[in-house]
């Protein structure tokens, strides 16, 4: 503790002698002591004060030490707690160790001794304190951004993530691409057990068979030309963890077989080895493509895609969620503008409309670039329409779905703005509205003529 920070201790004791010999030693010590004959009065204090730690004694008129302990567990979880008996109430001490005391001490007392326990608990509680904040690191680290989406369709994936991620279940995460498979893989493993182990990622698409396999079940040295030394594969890498197998449709037979036994038996042989290897891994697989299709065509095995189809998650593209565009799209510019460190960044009313209105074939990952790339070279604060992709802005009239007749309309409006130049006369001409009606409609909506325009 700093001299501005000093250890602060409260004395609970009836008799005066205790409470000031108690006093005096911890003050010459540098600690800050509160001294209380009773019970209640401690509760008083401790309910007013942060205290580090409580010297108790056991035997008290009215409300005991074992008592008062209980209470002040209650309302100061993180007190640190400490006995003080006589020798023939030993035995009540040790009830109160096993009800969660630090440590106990007996009167009457040798300074050197309590000095000694005092210091000793000081350690216990800076450790204790220092654990509890590595250990909110650690689920810091382990917890992925958050899945946006209001949709009925992404609150059902939501709501899946939340049943699964506490078991060990396979799970086979299903979606074209773009959709942000590998992210709900990154929550269940966050929202697991395995939490704090690690999260290991194969592209197995991206790899040729032989470096697959090498990848996922390691290899011995020798084992090839170029294996110049032992290597731990992934599955080994994953021991207490999550393995996530993206892209799983394009393995190919040989290894369809050999994933089939390291799922069902939890052991590897390495390339090149003889010794199989046991390792405990919880599996999530990702795919865009149909395997029950292909088990029909015999192109994917149909006992390893039981294997993977305990608990399937489909993630619907984002032209089948257009509820999701707008919060994704403030959540990715959100995103950005902190990591430019810019601040107060919105959307005009008309970029959100082109937003909503555009089909997003990439799904989530082009609308991620999408903003990204207006942050960079659009002109915060605000991010207007010419701000946004080519693709777009121009991509033809906003495809209107089914949401409130204000949203329709404010839609159809910025559409008839955009393809006129924003030429009021000719617009409210395509409206079948006056001029005036038009402008009421534009400053109702919230409408913003483009700076090129």
């Amino acid at each position: 503790m700093t001299a501005a920070e000093p250890f602060r201790i409260l004395v609970v004791d009836d008799e005066t002698i205790v409470r000031e010999s108690l006093g005096g030693w911890f003050r010459e010590d540098g600690c800050k002591v509160d001294c209380v004959p009773s019970s209640r009065e401690a509760l008083r204090l401790v309910a007013e004060n942060r205290y580090d730690l409580a010297l108790l004694d056991v035997k008290m008129p009215g409300m005991d030490g074992l008592e008062l302990q209980a209470r002040l567990a209650e309302a100061a979880p993180d007190l640190t707690i400490i006995i003080m008996t006589a020798y023939a109430s030993v035995d009540t001490a040790v009830r109160a160790l096993k009800q969660g005391a630090y440590d106990y001490i007996v009167k009457p007392f040798d300074p050197d001794d309590l000095s000694h326990l005092v210091r000793r608990a000081q350690e216990h509680r800076s450790l204790r304190s220092e654990n509890r904040r590595l250990r909110e690191s650690l689920e810091a680290v382990a917890t992925p951004e958050s899945i946006v989406g209001t949709s009925p369709q992404m609150r059902r994936v939501q709501e899946l993530i939340a049943s699964v991620a506490p078991t060990d279940a396979t799970v086979l995460v299903t979606g074209k691409s773009g959709t942000g498979k590998e992210l709900v893989a990154k929550a269940i493993h966050a929202g697991s057990p395995r939490r704090l182990n690690a999260l290991v990622t194969v592209h197995c698409g991206a790899l040729a068979e032989g470096v697959l396999e090498s990848e996922l079940f390691g290899h011995e040295k020798g084992a090839f030309t170029g294996a110049a030394y032992h290597h731990k594969g992934k599955f080994e890498q994953a021991d207490g963890g999550t393995i996530f197998l993206d892209e799983i449709g394009e393995v190919s037979p040989r290894v369809q077989v050999e994933l089939l036994r390291v799922l069902e038996e939890k052991t590897v042989t390495r390339v090149g080895g003889k010794q199989p290897v046991p390792t405990d891994f919880r599996v999530v697989a990702a795919t865009n493509r149909d395997l029950e299709s292909m088990v029909k065509e015999g192109k994917f095995r149909e006992d390893l895609w039981w294997r993977l189809n305990v608990v399937t998650i489909l993630i619907p593209p984002l032209s089948d969620r257009p509820d999701d565009i707008e919060p994704l799209a403030r959540h990715f510019l959100d995103r950005f503008a902190r990591q430019m460190n810019l601040k107060d960044v919105s959307f005009s009313p008309e970029a959100i409309v082109a937003l909503k209105a555009h089909p997003w074939p990439g799904n989530v990952r082009e609308l991620q670039n999408a903003i990204e790339r207006a942050v960079v070279l659009g002109k915060p604060p605000v991010i207007r329409m010419d701000d946004l992709p080519f693709s777009v802005t121009h991509g033809g009239a906003p495809r209107i779905t089914g949401r409130k007749l204000e949203d329709v309309e404010r839609g159809h409006i910025a559409a008839v703005l955009s393809e006129t130049n924003w030429n009021i006369t000719r617009a409210a001409d395509v409206l079948g509205v006056d001029r005036g009606t038009l402008y009421n409609k534009i400053q109702r909506y919230k409408l913003e003529r483009p700076a090129s325009v």
